[in-house]
């Protein structure tokens, strides 16, 4: 209380602050973290009738106090601002770490005092400054160090993530060790779209709840790409812990999440993915709370096809016992595999493909062209058409909407009736074809999906188990 009097009589600030333990009501609601230091400091400041109640009204402040009385960043700034924009005539008052990131909602009103001093001073007066908006900043260019011209031959595996840059589509990459699974995944952020302004928003909200957005950073920020380790615990990739925050598919909302290793995840873990990838969001429940987090991301996974990694490779010898190669597949579940779009078997590069010149069509500037191209019209059909809200690309659609809403050439559908029928595809695994192929068109710039596309889509599902044998890549071009 001393310190208290100390900035009602104007005097310098206190080097120490003591705060009573006090529990905002409802006292039966969890609440945590350090943005309710500065409010309560400010309630007590008027608890001792040093400041009128009235000078906070249409306020909602919060922030971190250090024991030198400034102010200092909190997290979850943006969906604060977010929330306290559906008030007009209230201002948020926050630290000036924050400001970047809260001025992107530009409807809200914004005051960032530096110190607990200067904040109460400026109440006193009822003068409270409104923050000067910071210049907007352009993020550089999505990865510049790496290009899809890098790597060498692997046209179908470079295909096959230019129709998953395009939907929106899971992709599972297996094939030997060295073949570039890894090199063709970290890639894929080079040929997507940049995010809208809805997205960006989404983006930032999510990371800043996570801690992970600083003052410095470039906006608008580029897609999303995470990279966990495979020892990653559920509670990492899914999001949880004691005092619930986003995992990995939620920070990768908007795009990339890349599982190394794919099958070394544990199964419990892995099966932990279908729902996010079914549903876009993850809900964490606990005894007294639940919390749903945005988790809309594309997936690729890269794996060896059995522990030697070498099965089904024509140039070298597999030293895994038939029942240790079933044990490894079977850790991807079938309900997993059936929700992954695009199977791909990436085989090893002979040496002339990697000797061989680059063909300027096989750069990501090229591939993104025709990615933003298919994303438009896939924009213009969920927007003009009515589909469910928020859905931007195919692989988002329902399928019974899609297939309702879907020019289909008759060859077509023969193809599909008859894949239904000899492959045995589910009703999601029949939906999942439609919507490859669709995209498929897309790039073509057709508005019927031809036999052609629907034949290419066929081609990426497995044929008999969760993972299909890996081949050379011989007989490939070094590029598209």
């Amino acid at each position: 209380m001393a310190a208290a009097s100390a900035v009602a009589a104007g005097h310098a600030e206190p080097r120490c602050w003591i705060l009573a333990s006090v529990q905002p009501a409802p006292a039966d609601t969890p609440k945590n973290g350090t943005a309710f230091d500065l409010p309560i400091a400010v309630a007590l400041v008027i608890a001792t009738g040093q400041l009128a109640a009235a000078a906070v009204e249409h306020l909602t402040i919060v922030g971190e106090l250090g024991l030198d009385g400034s102010i200092r960043a909190v997290r979850g700034a943006l969906p604060l601002a977010r929330h306290v924009a559906r008030t007009p005539e209230r201002t948020l008052v926050m630290p000036p770490a924050n400001l970047v990131e809260a001025a992107l909602v530009t409807s809200v009103r914004l005051a960032t005092p530096t110190t607990l001093g200067a904040l109460i001073e400026a109440l006193r007066r009822r003068a409270l400054p409104l923050a000067t908006r910071p210049v907007g900043r352009s993020g550089g260019p999505v990865r510049p160090e790496v290009d899809f011209a890098d790597v060498a031959g692997q046209a179908t595996a470079k295909r096959a993530l230019e129709v998953a840059a395009a939907g929106g589509h899971n992709v599972l990459l297996v094939g030997p060790p060295g073949a570039g699974k890894t090199m063709l995944a970290r890639r894929l952020p080079t040929i997507l779209p940049p995010l809208t302004e809805s997205e960006m928003l989404e983006v930032i909200a999510v990371h800043s709840v996570a801690g992970l957005v600083t003052s410095h950073e470039a906006l608008p920020p580029p897609r999303p790409f995470r990279a966990p380790h495979h020892t990653a615990s559920s509670a990492g990739l899914l999001g949880g812990g004691s005092i619930p925050r986003p995992g990995e598919v939620s920070l990768a909302h908007h795009g990339v999440l890349f599982l190394d290793e794919f099958l070394e995840f544990p199964r419990s873990v892995l099966d932990g993915l279908r729902q996010p990838m079914e549903d876009g969001r993850v809900l964490i429940a606990r005894a007294r709370q639940a919390v749903v987090y945005p988790a809309r991301f594309t997936l690729v996974a890269a794996t060896n096809p059995c522990p030697c990694g070498h099965a089904g490779d024509p140039r070298a010898h597999c030293r895994c016992a038939a029942a240790a190669v079933l044990r490894y597949r079977s850790r991807l579940s079938g309900p997993l595999a059936d929700r992954i779009d695009i199977h791909v078997a990436v085989g090893a590069v002979p040496l002339r493909a990697l000797t061989a010149a680059t063909v300027a069509e096989a750069t990501s500037e090229r591939m993104r062209v025709r990615v933003e191209r298919a994303r438009e019209r896939q924009l213009e059909r969920y927007r003009d058409r009515g589909a469910e809200a928020g859905v931007t690309c195919n692989a988002h659609a329902s399928g019974r909407w899609l297939e309702s809403h879907t020019d289909i050439a008759a060859p077509a559908r023969d193809l599909l009736a008859t894949a239904v029928e000899r492959l045995s595809l589910s009703a999601r695994a029949y939906h999942r074809v439609l919507k490859v192929a669709r995209t498929i068109a897309d790039l073509d710039g057709d508005e019927t999906v031809s036999a052609g596309a629907v034949a290419e889509a066929l081609r990426y599902r497995p044929a008999d188990a969760p993972l299909a044998a890996p081949h050379t890549a011989a007989a490939e071009p070094s590029a598209v």
